[in-house]
């Protein structure tokens, strides 16, 4: 029996829900932009296989820019917490989830002295995470950005905030700029190795996984690390339609002063040029859809002696499975006859 309350009935309150939702689930999402960035501040998300130089990347881009008059932020959202390691001349920089943690055992408020520290202008952060088989590092990071929030992440004054992140860890708490659009822009760094090309086709492919559900994250641009001039990370970019923000070379200078903990990214030095041209490329580089490539496109831009694409699948057997014959047992099924 139907109920009813005055003139409507439930039975006619969940259809009309009903129709609501379906009405609008059928409407097309607004088409995302991918013009040129017009929020005060810019937060860029920076992408990467692990070891490809992100780190080092960012630091000396954040220690450009700031030289350039920029206020720049830069957050490392790695577990291992090293993305200012080189900013701080290979110190450790207290991380905002377990000095949170320390705070609230003491019964203590943490406040953003606690957490964020500056050198010649940059100023500088580590989420951190768990320790290695004791949490989620994805679930760190998630809580971690509640801890900004908390802060006041949305009211602080910067031109640029640069994120650090893992692009080979898939989990939803580092792909949270991405999907959440957190972030106008992505970036990524790669190198002439397959590795680091899969990895910055993977997060390519999650830039337009979340645009066609609408959102308005777009790729920036690939900075080439310890580039050796093979071009495969250019044939990438050309392919994927992003382009290339930077090629810093291959070096033996900059491996020496990298493993230092030394900024080559300072004005008037040897590769200062570089840095200024990508800080430039950075800020200018409008966020676009990328064009991610298939796995066979992408190991085409390699020759076939370096990814073995020589290589046949050849199915394993029963008898390779057990390392002896397979004896053939009789069956005790009944079948019957179809009638």
């Amino acid at each position: 029996m139907t109920q009813t309350n005055g003139t409507t009935s439930t039975a006619a309150i969940q259809f009309s829900m009903n129709d609501r939702l379906r009405t609008e689930a059928s409407i097309d999402p607004v088409l995302p932009s991918s013009g040129l960035v017009t929020k005060e501040t810019q937060i860029i998300a920076i992408y990467g296989k692990g070891g490809i130089g992100k780190s080092f990347t960012l630091a000396n881009l954040s220690y450009m820019m700031a030289q350039q008059g920029k206020r720049v932020l830069l957050i490392g959202c790695d577990p291992k917490s090293d993305t200012t390691s080189l900013l701080f001349g290979g110190k450790a920089c207290p991380t905002i989830i377990e000095t949170s943690s320390k705070k609230r055992l003491a019964g203590e408020q943490l406040t953003v002295s606690d957490v964020c520290f500056k050198r010649d202008g940059v100023f500088a952060m580590e989420l951190g995470g768990p320790e290695v088989g004791r949490g989620c590092g994805g679930r760190g990071i998630i809580h971690g950005f509640e801890t900004l929030e908390k802060l006041g992440f949305h009211d602080w004054g910067f031109d640029y905030i640069l994120l650090d992140f893992l692009g080979d860890v898939v989990c939803g708490g580092f792909g949270l700029p991405i999907a959440r659009d957190m972030c106008q822009k992505v970036i990524v760094v790669g190198s002439n190795d397959l590795q680091s090309l899969y990895v910055a086709n993977n997060v390519c492919s999650a830039v337009e996984y979340f645009r066609n559900l609408g959102g308005n994250v777009g790729v920036a641009g690939l900075v080439i690390n310890k580039d050796d001039g093979n071009g495969e990370a250019q044939a990438f970019a050309k392919t994927a339609g992003i382009p290339v923000l930077a090629e810093i070379p291959a070096n033996e200078d900059i491996r020496r002063k990298s493993a230092s903990y030394e900024i080559v990214g300072q004005s008037g030095s040897q590769w200062a040029s570089v840095f200024e041209q990508l800080a430039l490329n950075v800020a200018e580089a409008p966020p676009v859809r990328p064009k991610p490539l298939s796995q066979d496109t992408l190991l085409g831009l390699f020759s076939g002696d370096v990814v073995g694409r020589h290589v046949v699948l050849e199915p394993a057997t029963l008898t390779d499975m057990l390392g002896r014959e397979e004896s053939v047992r009789p069956s005790l099924e009944v079948i019957y006859d179809s009638v």
